[in-house]
Order: C-alpha cells, then sequence, then structure tokens
C-alpha cells in the first residue's frame, strides 16, 4: 500500500473528558484505558501494520506539536500538519490532501480519527484494505458504517440503498441523519437500513480533490496555490495566512451529505468513539458494585455504578453515591451525574468564562 496514506485528525480539545481532558494535553494524547499507550499511539500502531510509517500524516492545532514529536518519535516534522485555528473537519482533510498530492498524485488516502478504540483490529484493517480496493477502482467516496447494536443518540446514522444491507457489503448511501433522538434512533435501528456513522473516510485523491472543487470551492482554491510551498520552510506562513480565513465546516456538511457518488461499507470491528465518560466506562474495569476507578487511593463506601478518577498522591474517601462522575485532575475537579454529562461541555465553557482557561 505505498500509495495509500493515512491522515489522522487529532486537534480537538476533548471538552467533554473534562477535567481529565484539558486544553494543554486532551484525551487523544492521553492512556484512558490504562494500556501503556495513549488513544493517538494506539492509531498509528493500527496503521503502522498496513502502511510505510511515513505515509502516516497528523493534522493537529499547533500547540501539540511536542506532544506528538514525543510520543511519535519516528514520525517526520513533515508529517505533523499544524493548524493555526480550529476550522473543523473539512480544511483539516483539505490540507492534508493538497499537501500530499503535491508529492504523490496517485495518492489514495484513509481519513480517521485519533481518539476511537477498536478491539477487532485484524477486521478493522481487513476493511481498510477492502476500502482502499474499492476507490481505486471506482470514482467514490467511501465511508465506514458500523453495524448498530442499539438506538444510540449520540452517534451520526447512514441509509443505505438497500433493504438487508449485508456486513462486508458495499452499498450507496441514501441518507446521512445527524444524531436523531430516541424514537428515531429507535426507528432507524429496528429498520435495519441504518449504520452508524463512524467519522472514517476512504477515497482517492483525485476523486476528493474533484469534490472540494465542486463543493468546498473557496476552501480547496486556498489550498490548491500551496503546492510550490509544501515541503518547504515557505508551508508554514503560507499555511498560518491561508488556514484562518477557511470557513468553519466539517467534511460531513460540506461535501458527504451532498455529494451524489457517496457509498458506505457496512462493517463491525468492535467500534467505541470514547467520546463521553459514559463511553469509556464500558471498557473500564469494574468492581461488583459497578464502581470504575483509577488507582487504589479511593475508597468507597455503600457506592454504585460511579466513574471515580483522583490526581495522583491524592486519596478520595466517598459514601453513598450511586451513578456519578468524579474525576479530579490538575486544578480542577468534577462531580457530575452520569445522565447529565451532556452538560460537561457547557460546564466548561463556564469555568473558562468565570475562572480562567488555566482551569481548563
Amino acid at each position: 500500500m505505498k500509495d495509500t496514506y493515512c491522515i489522522i485528525m487529532a486537534g480537538g480539545i476533548g471538552s467533554r473528558f473534562w477535567p481529565m481532558s484539558r486544553t494543554e494535553m486532551p484525551k487523544q494524547f492521553l492512556d484512558v484505558l490504562g494500556t501503556g499507550r495513549s488513544l493517538i499511539q494506539q492509531t498509528i500502531d493500527r496503521f503502522k501494520r498496513i502502511m510505510p510509517v511515513e505515509n502516516i500524516y497528523i493534522v493537529t492545532n499547533k500547540i501539540y506539536k511536542e506532544i506528538i514529536l514525543e510520543q511519535m518519535p519516528d514520525l517526520t516534522e513533515d508529517q505533523v500538519l499544524l493548524e493555526p485555528a480550529m476550522r473543523n473537519t473539512a480544511p483539516c482533510i483539505a490540507y492534508a490532501t493538497y499537501k500530499i498530492m503535491s508529492k504523490n498524485p496517485n495518492a489514495s488516502f484513509v481519513v480517521a480519527p485519533s481518539d476511537h478504540l477498536i478491539t477487532k483490529e485484524e477486521a478493522f484493517l481487513d476493511y481498510i484494505k477492502t476500502g482502499v480496493d474499492f476507490v481505486t477502482k471506482n470514482d467514490q467516496l467511501l465511508t465506514l458504517g458500523i453495524q448498530p447494536s442499539r438506538p444510540e443518540t449520540g452517534y451520526g446514522y447512514i441509509q443505505v440503498e438497500d433493504a438487508e444491507p449485508k456486513l462486508g457489503g458495499l452499498y450507496k448511501v441514501k441518507t446521512f441523519t445527524e444524531k436523531p433522538n430516541i424514537d428515531l434512533a429507535k426507528v432507524f435501528y429496528e429498520s435495519g437500513e441504518f449504520f452508524w456513522n463512524a467519522g472514517i473516510f476512504i477515497w482517492s485523491g483525485k476523486t476528493i480533490v474533484d469534490a472540494f472543487e465542486s463543493k468546498l470551492p473557496d476552501v480547496a482554491s486556498k489550498f490548491a496555490v500551496g503546492k510550490e510551498v509544501y515541503y518547504t520552510e515557505k508551508e508554514a506562513a503560507f499555511i498560518d495566512e491561508a488556514y484562518p480565513s477557511c470557513k468553519n465546516i466539517s467534511i460531513d456538511y460540506g461535501i458527504m451529505e451532498s455529494a451524489g457518488n457517496v457509498h458506505v461499507l457496512c462493517a463491525e470491528f468492535g467500534w467505541y468513539d470514547l467520546g463521553t465518560w459514559g463511553s469509556l466506562y464500558e471498557h473500564l474495569k469494574q468492581d461488583d458494585q459497578g464502581n470504575a476507578t483509577w488507582g487504589s487511593d479511593v475508597l468507597l463506601y455503600d457506592c454504585k455504578d460511579n466513574i471515580v478518577k483522583m490526581a495522583d498522591g491524592k486519596v478520595a474517601v466517598i459514601h453513598g453515591l450511586e451513578g456519578y462522575i468524579i474525576v479530579e485532575a490538575g486544578k480542577s475537579m468534577l462531580i457530575c451525574k452520569k445522565e447529565d454529562e451532556q452538560r460537561i461541555k457547557q460546564f466548561v465553557t463556564d469555568v473558562k468564562m468565570h475562572k480562567g482557561p488555566e482551569y481548563v
């Protein structure tokens, strides 16, 4: 797969994992599962099995450059693309695409988030190979759709143009639907025609460039003119000027939802979007009362179904709580009902506004 490249998106701050995930050290750089490897290290390890390490590129915020080079010493600085401003996934993907295409016009791409958990790696890599083979032979934008296991309201859904889709099948996409309410999620789940949108994309360079030029010409033009400066000392200044003027738009909304040449590869490979404390809880070791704790410095009495993470060197004694998230990190502490964790992003905004950015 010498012409296949991986673009890993790693610019988010993971505010739903606050206070463990903070602006200075967001979740993708943390070992949240106790494996000895951060989420982004696990992601890179996965793709290194099927492509040369020099074909793996990371797009991230400028402030994370040193963290990435420290955690991934086998990557060069040319493989770490630095965003001077947060502009969502479309500009992020466009930057990496146009840079790599300036060196290899025959490139095909796998685009993936940096913070997903995949428990069936062999199956995942087989799906990736199938997808790459498909897009190199067909002028199609491909996304991976995950077989739903429940009516989930936190994910986007993809409807296929087939009443009885099968795992491993490639189908034309009929509709995209962002996070539905519970009633609609139940309809989607029971119909069998809908798959979760994993946010993992596969396409040839030519196909995605054509899509950018057609659907997001203003974004395309900003990066196309940089062909002569990529991989030179002029690249950083060029990006610092061009990037902030890009519109803030996702690849899903900007291209995928309106493009006519989109297929989905229906898959199941133990995929989990570790986007919330609740999603992480499912993968943590729990005691016989359903409590998940880090370290040995937490003492629980009459407690049930809690997530507890304390800072090193601190002892916590907790009595009588059920269904709470209790996390201390840095200068901050969170105590929140698990059922209300969708409010954490607002909590972070309020803390930053009223107490200052050093607390987030």
